[in-house]
């Protein structure tokens, strides 16, 4: 099924922050893909060696580049530095663990591929035929958070926190980016309501790691997802201007 995705259409945008343990594996998943024609890896002032790892990949890919926050600013801030990089027809986010897979780029790109979508979700709740069990309070937390932004946006999706959003390159760089950290999630989901977008979902597969493993998101992080869902629906009355690529 991945075949039928053309080749080096796909921008990866990975923000980066300690990866260092992780890094190398997912990269390596990442640019076996022949749908990925760039992997812009930005990295929000790391104290290990993820830069280090970041520029060899950088040296020895043509289809990698590296840009380095010298001062830690939060997830949303490194996404908006990625995007604004991004080259090619469609811009996925991959975070740099490996919550997700890689190899599952081509479920979410073909609804846009194919000129049904303009944004996708790639859902960690939509039913498969088997799944993985998570952490109750977690998913818990993810489903409200998601609830709360249907109810606000008026869309119905599945799993508004997801990772894996992947975007039409004209539509993600009309966004502006205002969160800095983990509110990224609802901001852009929001802001795609507003511009009336054609958003599909597809199912993926998620890994999730622990805090001991090194995942950074928290109750506060849940708290500011409240607040981004209520400022970018209600609150924000900006109006986001795009216009649509024909070369489908």
């Amino acid at each position: 099924m991945s075949d039928s995705v053309p080749e080096r259409i796909l921008s990866v945008v990975v923000p980066m922050y300690n990866e260092e343990g992780t890094l190398a594996e997912v990269l390596g998943k990442i640019l076996v893909q022949k749908m990925v024609g760039e992997v812009v890896l930005v990295d929000d002032g790391s104290s290990d060696r993820t830069a280090q790892i970041a520029r060899q990949w950088e040296n020895d890919d043509e289809r990698v580049r590296f840009i380095q926050h010298h001062v830690n600013q939060g997830k949303g801030a490194a996404l908006r530095t990625g995007f604004l990089q991004a080259k090619m027809p469609y811009v996925i986010v991959q975070d740099a663990d490996l919550e997700y897979n890689p190899e599952e780029f081509y479920k979410v790109v073909s609804p846009l591929a194919d000129g049904r979508a303009d944004v996708v979700y790639g859902s960690r709740y939509l039913k498969k035929d088997t799944r993985v069990v998570l952490r109750f309070w977690h998913t818990m937390g993810n489903r409200f958070l998601t609830l709360l932004s249907n109810m606000m946006s008026d869309l119905h999706v599945t799993d508004m926190e997801t990772c894996y959003k992947c975007f039409r390159r004209e539509v993600i760089q009309a966004i502006p980016i205002e969160d800095n950290r983990f509110g990224f999630e609802p901001e852009v989901t929001a802001k795609l309501a507003k511009m009336q977008l054609r958003v599909m979902e597809t199912s993926v597969s998620y890994y999730p790691r622990s805090y001991k493993e090194g995942k950074k998101i928290g109750v506060r992080d849940g708290f500011r997802a409240i607040w981004c869902i209520i400022r970018y629906n209600v609150l924000d009355r900006g109006v986001i201007e795009w216009q649509r690529s024909t070369n489908e």
